[in-house]
């Protein structure tokens, strides 16, 4: 998982926990404890999303080198 996560995806994740971590004990558990989720519910959503896409790329350039030795081999 560590070569689909690059060193800036990993800060975000940190910052993004330590500041929801710091909002819900400054704030306590109050209405704003949902606002709060909800914007570290969207981080976590959109890191996920780069990492499925990052995996998604790695297979379709498996797909492609495959198909380019095909080619190479009928050549």
């Amino acid at each position: 998982m560590r070569k689909h996560f690059d060193m800036g995806s990993t800060i975000v994740i940190i910052v993004t926990f330590i500041l929801f971590i710091l909002a819900l004990f400054t704030k306590g558990f109050t209405q704003d404890l949902l606002l709060e989720a909800g914007v570290f519910l969207v981080s976590v959503k959109l890191i996920m999303m780069a990492y499925y896409n990052s995996v998604y790329i790695k297979s379709i350039e498996n797909e492609l080198k495959e198909i380019k030795g095909l080619l190479e081999e009928k050549s």
